[in-house]
């Protein structure tokens, strides 16, 4: 185990052992963030559940392990104002997904599988439509650090590199050769799905694919040429997006993002809770200010539909700041 990653281990649960308590998603919080006429809207989510609970959704170790960066040449390149990559290849299907982590600090292996997918797909132009596995990436990547109790986005992308991914879908969809097997929870509000209970254990890793899937385990892994880490810059961010589809971010999380409705999220009030990792998909311009548009990993019914768009420009809870993404092998 790295030891960075143990210390934060051994931090984590001596913080959540000394203050147990509730989540800061209070009418308080909410009134105070809806009436400060910020750029966003809050909203009730996670309904009564424990703080330390949500710490954990929050499974990013952050200032992890760096990958080289590739800079792009941006001289004559004209970016839109806006860009939308569902739109701008409505033939993937996988970056309309929310995908749904469950009660698992797996979100730096969802914001990866996520962003793998959607590239897969683009540079096939079309041709390859495939859910990467996040439970193989989540089990087996025993250098991506500790499973559901976090991760480096960093070592995801170089994991699918090194060792290849397989296919996988959402937990209980039969879809791939690993799909997801920690079961979606209705993390906030009540909903259709079971109330969220507690942290699960890291899956094993099965080197096997489900009963009647083929190909095999080792014929269905997909591999990336090389995976880099993405310069801080907006220019270089938004460029990388343009050319080769969605990335992988790590942030800061801060209690009134748990809150987030609609709008363009900024910290606005509330403690640091953990590290969080997303797919960053595109950027845009909302009533004047800049924003990017990401997928988050606590399901459609968080935030707007699973989506939301948090401030670009000035690294706003350093979004900026950890961008890694890869090309496909193939």
């Amino acid at each position: 185990m790295h030891p960075l990653a143990l210390l934060c281990v051994v931090v984590t649960v001596s913080v959540t052992l000394a203050r147990p308590q509730r989540p800061h998603a209070s009418s308080e919080m909410v009134d105070l963030i809806n009436k400060a006429n910020t750029t966003w809207t809050a909203g009730q989510n996670f309904y009564n559940i424990d703080i330390s609970y949500v710490k954990g959704l929050c499974g990013t170790i952050l200032n992890g392990p760096r990958l080289p960066e590739v800079v792009h040449n941006t001289e004559g390149i004209r970016l839109p104002d806006s860009f939308d990559p569902r739109q701008q290849w409505p033939n993937c299907p996988t970056i309309k997904q929310i995908r749904d982590q469950g009660s698992c600090g797996s979100c730096w292996a969802f914001g990866a599988v996520e962003a793998i997918s959607d590239r897969l797909c683009i540079h096939s132009s079309g041709q390859v439509s495939l859910e990467i596995s996040a439970e193989d990436l989540l089990s087996c990547c025993d250098e991506c650090g500790m499973g559901c109790f976090g991760g480096y986005p960093a070592a995801a992308w170089m994991f699918w590199v090194k060792k290849g991914l397989v296919t996988g879908g959402l937990y209980n969809s039969n879809v791939g050769c690993r799909p997801y097997s920690i079961p979606a929870c209705e993390h906030h509000v009540n909903g259709t799905r079971p109330p969220c209970q507690g942290e699960q254990e890291t899956p094993k890793c099965v080197e096997l694919c489900a009963d009647g899937y083929s190909p095999s385990y080792q014929k269905d892994k997909n591999f990336g040429k090389h995976a880099y880490s993405v310069p801080s810059k907006q220019e270089q961010i938004m460029t990388e997006l343009y050319k080769n589809g969605p990335v992988e971010a790590a942030f800061s999380v801060y209690a009134d993002f748990l809150l987030y409705k609609t709008g363009v999220y900024q910290h606005v009030t509330g403690e640091m809770l953990g590290g969080h990792a997303i797919k960053i998909l595109g950027w845009g311009e909302e009533n004047g200010i800049p924003y990017w548009l990401a997928a988050n990993s606590w399901n459609s019914d968080w935030g707007d539909k699973g989506f939301f768009k948090i401030k670009r420009g000035n690294d706003e809870c350093g979004i900026e700041s950890e961008v890694v993404a890869g090309i496909p092998l193939n």
